[in-house]
């Protein structure tokens, strides 16, 4: 089976140049390397190996979120296996993930499938964010990892807080935090929050109504 000679060929060659986080999320403030990226750096190495990548969508879920502007988020997950095809010999091995998007138009489920794709390239591939990685590099990347206790900012995680807070009796205070952020976090936390938690901020609103 000369699949796996081929993947490890494409991992051996991405190990020297790796895939930097180049792209940042202005909204929440951390570094991602996008699809265009891996794309980019992937698809000469396929060629040149003999490796197709070939996509097989499973199942596909589609969720409706109102934002605090009254607009329709579309939240998509899909399930999709990748066949990883040897061209020499038609051997292939087959990787399965999940991949999530939220879009207010008619984008969500191409992203979601790109999601899917991405982390099923950097899984199988093990691509690294920088080649050739010595000794410091390493360690400053170990250090740099988030403590297993500290404090996680994903708008799922805020939208839990918010919703334990107003379940606590604290709508208000609640209400004037969610306030305090940008507007593109406070639309995307409020798609995520149940229809009773919607009600009580939208009562206690400091500023009338959520916007």
């Amino acid at each position: 089976m000369q699949v796996y000679k081929a993947i490890n060929s494409v991992q051996a060659a991405l190990a020297k140049v790796g895939i930097s986080k180049a792209n940042r999320n202005q909204q929440q403030g951390y570094n991602f390397r996008g699809i265009d990226d891996v794309y980019n750096t992937l698809s000469p190495l396929l060629a040149e190996n003999g490796l197709c990548i070939l996509p097989r969508v499973l199942a596909r879920t589609v969720d409706q979120h109102q934002t605090s502007k009254g607009g329709t988020l579309f939240y998509v997950t899909v399930e999709a296996e990748f066949d990883f095809v040897c061209a020499e010999d038609g051997s292939k091995h087959t990787v399965k993930t999940f991949g999530e998007a939220m879009d207010s138009g008619d984008k969500a489920t191409n992203k979601a499938m790109s999601a899917a794709y991405k982390y099923a390239a950097m899984q199988a591939f093990a691509i690294p964010t920088e080649g050739d990685n010595d000794a410091d590099a390493t360690t400053h990347e170990v250090a740099g990892r988030k403590a297993p206790n500290a404090k996680d900012d994903s708008p799922k995680a805020r939208a839990q807080r918010i919703t334990a807070g107003v379940t606590a009796g604290d709508a208000t205070g609640a209400a004037a935090a969610m306030a305090g952020w940008d507007e593109p976090l406070r639309d995307s936390v409020w798609a995520l929050l149940p229809a009773k938690t919607q009600q009580a901020l939208t009562a206690v609103w400091p500023q009338g109504e959520p916007a």
